[in-house]
């Protein structure tokens, strides 16, 4: 007979230079294997992310809020025109501050600015580029920015899982035909799954020449893919 034999097999993964994520300590059994791995599933984004600000100053709070309307408008027929529901896009924030002469002692107010954040979910990307353009014809519109993500992101967290949890597996494989052993069934499993998304950036004024727009610089590029990756701690039992 062989004599029984604890095989323990740990890898470690160092997250970012900057911060580490805390994984739980798996205690060493006898007759097992502890492996990790890590797992990644990619996708084309099906969502684009526009976020925009419609803000308007004026003498008055009253004077402000009715050039922010009209501005409001401008944004809706920006969007019927195209093809764009008005009852899609989503208003997130909505302030109304007044504006102080810092430079009086008495600080005295010379204004008011009303400030409205705007998000709106597209899924075709044909579409970002002419509403853009649109909107930055708009004088109070303000910080847009595009992202591009995936709808249904836990079926990819759930894709990630599982690779990383293949690779685990078949790791814990090797050490067992190594060691002259069988792999058993999975005793203990922890995950962590992580998600790359691409950055968005605020977007300057779009400035158009004669009557039709030019084409923007990034015409023909593609939207960067998203990337879930996932971590698999895994303790398997050893016959």
């Amino acid at each position: 007979m062989k004599t029984t034999a604890s095989v323990v097999l740990i890898f470690l993964l160092t997250i970012g230079a900057v911060a580490q994520s805390e994984r739980p300590a798996i205690a060493p059994q006898s007759n097992t294997v502890v492996v990790g791995a890590d797992g990644k599933f990619e996708s084309a984004p099906d969502t684009a992310v526009l976020q925009f600000n419609i803000a308007a100053q004026d003498n008055t709070s009253e004077a402000a809020y009715a050039a922010a309307s009209k501005a409001a408008d401008r944004m809706r027929q920006a969007l019927k025109a195209n093809g764009i529901d008005p009852k899609s896009a989503e208003l997130t924030q909505y302030s109304l501050q007044p504006m102080y002469d810092y430079k009086s002692p008495k600080r005295r107010v010379v204004g008011f600015r009303v400030t409205t954040s705007v998000s709106l979910k597209l899924k075709d990307f044909s579409k970002v580029g002419p509403l853009l353009t649109a909107l930055s014809s708009i004088e109070e519109t303000e910080n847009q920015s595009v992202n591009y993500t995936l709808e249904n992101i836990d079926a990819a967290k759930t894709k990630a899982v599982e690779d990383a949890f293949q690779r685990a597996k078949a790791s814990a494989q090797t050490i067992a035909r190594a060691s002259g052993r069988v792999l058993g069934e999975l005793n203990y499993a922890s995950v962590d799954t992580f998600e790359n998304f691409p950055i968005p950036r605020p977007m300057g004024r779009v400035m158009t020449m004669g009557a039709e727009a030019k084409a923007a610089p990034t015409e023909e590029f593609t939207p960067q893919q998203i990337t879930v990756t996932a971590h698999v701690n895994a303790m398997f039992l050893l016959k």
